[in-house]
């Protein structure tokens, strides 16, 4: 039992090396470049993004590149609706598949500081990954990881990811569609909608740190 457990370990993290390997190396595209093969596929476009977007982090694919390349290819409001549903997918499937693979974790019982954080979670957990999400204080695919392990509620969830995801998507195809135009207007406009949407939700988080202790309630 014990041998089968070591096999299943070093399986998972030969796995998890190939596809970090996999998303530094054969995925390690730029934006531009992504855009046109998005692009290639014509009227299917929205379609492969979505599905893209929606697959992400299960090959570590940077999200923030993906969203660049989504504002190249389909404009501000258009890349982020897409954006906002392979997203929101994504974080969705990243939630089932840590809630299955994590079966073992998730049904144990947590003692100390762990339970009263998945106490907290499981209670609140639409406000606390609504937080999460609007401001960026851990990964989003590790958000999605957590919430599963921490027994949030899957509609909650998804809505509070739903919601907490757009004005950071809006800054990212905001920038990207900026640099199709050319204008050097309306690129100043995205850097600088781009930096109040990611700079602010920074400064709340650093208040918030700084209000509890350096730790979230």
């Amino acid at each position: 039992m014990k041998d089968m457990r070591v096999i299943k370990w070093v399986l998972a993290a030969v796995a998890l090396g190939l596809v970090i390997w996999l998303s530094r190396s054969v995925f390690d595209v730029e934006a531009e470049d992504l855009r046109n093969w998005i692009l290639s596929f014509g009227l299917w476009a929205p379609v492969i993004y979505i599905i893209v977007y929606t697959i992400r982090p299960l090959i570590f694919f940077p999200a923030s590149v993906l969203s660049i390349a989504g504002g190249l290819a389909f404009g501000a409001w258009m890349g982020t609706l897409y954006t906002v549903m392979g997203a929101t997918m994504g974080a969705m499937l990243s939630f089932m598949v840590a809630k299955s693979v994590g079966k073992s974790i998730v049904s144990k019982k947590w003692t100390g500081n762990a339970a009263k954080f998945q106490t907290q979670m499981e209670q609140n957990g639409f406000l606390y990954v609504l937080l999460f999400r609007l401001i960026p204080v851990i990964n989003f695919d590790l958000i999605s990881y957590m919430a599963a392990i921490a027994k949030v509620r899957f509609v909650s969830f998804a809505l509070a990811t739903l919601i907490g995801i757009i004005p950071g998507t809006f800054a990212y195809n905001f920038l990207g569609s900026s640099f199709v135009s050319g204008n050097p207007k309306i690129i100043a406009a995205a850097i600088a909608v781009f930096i109040i949407l990611t700079v602010i939700p920074i400064a709340i988080r650093n208040r918030w740190k700084r209000k509890n202790g350096g730790k979230p309630t």
